[in-house]
């Protein structure tokens, strides 16, 4: 199954509701009608060209001009059972049956003298419903040409039309103003009116077949099933789908899971939005002065509606006891409380005291901020005033300052983690901390512009401030001094964000451009353009996702952390970066136009290889595991403890058997080649074979290199370490030269202090097996006592530092706890 969707000129044709698997293009305007037809779609554009495609080849089957004058395409239709034919109508108001095989015009019907809006096929064969702009409904038999019904509504032109098919004789008509009107085709009159079932005008409508389920959409961008299920014929609301009608003014993660996302529209609205799936979303309502008389008024009549929201505040904690989200409207004075477990309006307003009987004009609230517990929230004034208001019962608890905490606006407010500050912004360009419980002033610092809004990490303590100069400040509200500033952006800061660790800032600007700053080494890493400037910028406390509103858009875009799965350079952009233009996200990937400039920036990548040992004077541990090197002194218990209590028996002959060579890496024996004549004369050299590690330790007496004879060690499993470790003594076919070439390995190891702990493991097996061999060697007993001394020495050092760090923990814990 395929769906047809249009952009502008183009045609689409969509699979599995996201793979775009054809793409028609020829038109030279905007597409506005669209009619599937069999193999074929037929679109007509706004210059009145209509062309039929082959929906799998992707060719024009047929192009037919219509002059705009006479005949004006303004609705298409295939009237069943009518092979190779549709109809159309135009804006004169005359009907056209055209048969698209032949390309030749059938039948003219000379219309109703008023423009065709929409042509719907009746349950009924040769019968269509016909609307007009006049409000008009024309039942019509296009065999006959005979006019069967003519209703009228009185809302202006029809939008949209559809036939009930489960039995019920029911017509349901759209109009412009979001009324739907229900017409009983048998009584010839209306059954009943769904009065505001959009805000906006109906776009179009759809009887599910055999079933009574009316699927509608509008311009308020909602979608809604209606079922019909009740006395009388109307419907009621089965389930819905819907967004902001206007773009979107702020958004905001709520909770910390970072699943939903609050969102504040121009058209009033409060909703959440889900990032997992769209059956969560789910709409807080409009603002409003009084419920219930708003919902007495209904949409249109409605003058209780509150301004848009502007800023808000929302806290998890608490939110099933009391209303969690705090909200100011623009230009109004009063904050407004909702609760999202109730999905509604709260019922608190919080106004100071003197603003109870009367709204001032020119005082309005500016800034809002709640506490992490979730039980008071801060709200800022135009006036220069911040007052305190408790969540639960809406009372309010005070306000900073004598009169007022600032001299200009109220350009942001914020409160610590810990409830024990509270920092407020003004537009004179001061900074102010006060104490939370007392509003006590205890800090004020000076700034080097206007401040057009602040925000708060409150587990990193660090405050993000944007200026009216288009500069960016971070302060450190441990210090209370300003640490960091960037001066990126030629256009008005929008809105800000932090990473969840503070590590990033991320701000959007007028400019069009998202830039991300990185804070600890306070470069830009990262900056690009989009179409149009963000608006809002959150990012979600899991860290996967940025989510971003856009000006004149209606969706949320989610952006991935692509940190978070691939290697991404944070290496510092130039100052004379030039950012690209990035396409926004759409739910159809599409592949980036610019995919030559990744490849290049991978390539520059180089991934970061440590060392095996970054100092030389550091001490360093090699990274095999522990059961390499600590069990070597117990390899005796271990045996005991495993010795099989009966005798192993003799294994089945396997069908196929590869010989493997023994060890950790399981490796195949590599094939011998047979010798046609066999020597009589025994070599006696078979009977004392040397090992690879005995000759690479032979070999280093005279090259003096052991990082061989120590590479091939670091293999080998515990057992095996422990034969060839035997092997070296004379009685074991050793010899004493070999055995001082071991200990010179070791001695190795402990001057380069690399792989330290398996110098120890390897040297107190040597000497548990060959103590009396070494007592009785001169040569080997001083080179013994060399290493001695080198170990001696190297924890000294150890234990110095070791002393030093404990006394410092110590002191840290009697000092602080």
């Amino acid at each position: 199954m395929l769906i047809f969707a249009s952009y502008d000129n183009i045609l689409h044709a969509f699979a599995r509701n996201k793979e775009v698997v054809h793409t028609y293009e020829g038109h030279k305007a905007r597409i506005h009608l669209l009619q599937p037809f069999g193999d074929h779609v037929i679109s007509v554009d706004v210059d009145n060209v209509l062309i039929v495609w082959n929906i799998q080849s992707e060719e024009q089957y047929l192009q037919v001009d219509f002059d705009k004058a006479t005949f004006a395409v303004s609705a298409v239709l295939h009237p069943s059972t009518y092979l190779n034919k549709i109809l159309l109508g135009s804006e004169q108001g005359s009907l056209q049956l055209w048969n698209i095989k032949s390309n030749k015009l059938l039948y003219s019907f000379p219309g109703w003298q008023s423009a065709v809006t929409t042509l719907e096929q009746a349950p009924a064969v040769d019968v269509v419903a016909v609307g007009l702009v006049s409000g008009h409904i024309i039942v019509h038999n296009i065999k006959f040409d005979e006019t069967l019904m003519k209703f009228q509504q009185d809302w202006g032109p029809i939008t949209a039309i559809s036939f009930r098919t489960d039995g019920h004789p029911v017509m349901a008509a759209g109009s412009p103003i979001g009324h739907i009107g229900l017409w009983d085709l048998e009584e010839k009159k209306v059954l009943c009116q769904m009065q505001d079932a959009h805000s906006t005008a109906i776009a179009g409508m759809s009887f599910v077949p055999g079933e009574p389920l009316l699927i509608t959409n509008g311009a308020d961008n909602a979608i809604r099933v209606w079922i019909f299920d009740g006395p009388g014929g109307t419907g009621r609301v089965l389930r819905s789908r819907m967004g902001h009608s206007a773009p979107p003014t702020k958004i905001r993660y709520h909770g910390q899971n970072g699943e939903q996302i609050l969102s504040a529209g121009q058209d009033g609205t409060l909703q959440s939005f889900s990032t997992v799936h769209e059956k969560f979303n789910k709409s807080l309502g409009r603002g409003s002065i009084n419920k219930k008389k708003s919902k007495k008024k209904g949409l249109k009549l409605d003058t209780m509606a509150l301004p848009p929201i502007t800023v808000f505040a929302s806290e998890i904690a608490h939110q099933s006891d009391w209303d969690g989200i705090v909200a100011c409207h623009q230009g109004y004075i009063t904050c407004t409380t909702w609760n999202y477990q109730k999905t509604s309006m709260g019922a608190h307003k919080l106004r100071p005291e003197e603003f109870g009987k009367h709204k001032p004009i020119d005082i309005y609230a500016t800034a809002v901020d709640i506490t992490s517990c979730g039980n008071f929230a801060v709200v800022g004034l135009s006036t220069g005033r911040v007052d305190v208001y408790n969540m639960q019962s809406g009372i309010h608890r005070g306000c900073y300052g004598k009169e007022r905490a600032h001299e200009g606006a109220i350009r942001g407010v914020a409160v610590d983690g810990l409830n024990q500050l509270v920092i407020t912004a003004g537009s004179e360009g001061l900074i102010k901390f006060w104490k939370f419980k007392t509003k006590d002033l205890v800090y004020c610092t000076e700034l080097s512009s206007s401040p057009s809004g602040i925000l708060l990490h409150r587990d990193s303590g660090i405050l993000g401030i944007a200026f009216d100069d288009f500069s960016i400040s971070v302060l450190d509200m441990e210090t209370r001094k300003i640490v960091r500033t960037f001066p990126g952006h030629h256009g008005r800061i929008n809105d800000m964000t932090f990473s969840p660790d503070g590590r990033w800032l991320i701000t959007s600007s007028m400019d069009c451009t998202i830039k991300t700053w990185d804070l600890p080494s306070g470069c830009l890493i990262d900056c690009f353009l989009v179409d149009s400037a963000a608006v809002s910028l959150t990012m979600s406390p899991t860290g996967d996702f940025l989510a971003s509103t856009h000006v004149d858009d209606l969706g949320i875009y989610l952006w991935s952390n692509r940190s978070l799965y691939s290697l991404v350079s944070l290496r510092p952009l130039p100052a004379d970066y030039e950012p690209s233009m990035v396409t926004l996200p759409s739910t159809c990937p599409v592949q980036d136009v610019d995919m030559s400039g990744d490849e290049e920036t991978c390539d520059e990548m180089i991934e970061y290889v440590s060392p095996e040992q970054l100092g030389e004077q550091l001490v360093t541990l090699s990274s095999l595991p522990e059961s390499r090197w600590k069990n070597l002194l117990s390899l005796d218990v271990i045996k005991k403890k495993n010795k099989p209590r009966e005798p192993p028996k003799v294994p089945k002959s396997a069908p196929f058997f590869i010989p493997t060579v023994p060890g950790l890496i399981p490796r195949y024996v590599a094939p011998e080649e047979e010798n046609v004549t066999q020597s009589k004369v025994v070599n006696l050299g078979v009977l004392a074979q040397k090992s690879d590690f005995y000759i690479r330790l032979e070999e280093a007496l005279s090259t003096n290199e052991y990082t061989a004879p120590l590479n091939l060690l670091k293999t080998l499993g515990p057992s095996h370490i422990e034969i060839e470790l035997r092997g070296l003594a004379p009685e074991g076919g050793g010899s004493t030269e070999v055995m001082l070439s071991f200990l010179r390995m070791i001695g190795m190891m402990l001057n380069k202090k690399y792989n330290f702990e398996l110098a120890q493991a390897y040297l107190a097996l040597f000497l548990k097996l060959h103590l009396k061999v070494l007592s009785s060697e001169p040569n080997l007993l001083e080179e013994v006592s060399r290493l001695s001394t080198q170990l001696e020495e190297t924890w000294i050092h150890l234990q110095t530092l070791f002393n030093q760090s404990l006394c410092v923990l110590t002191y840290m814990k009697s000092a602080l706890l």
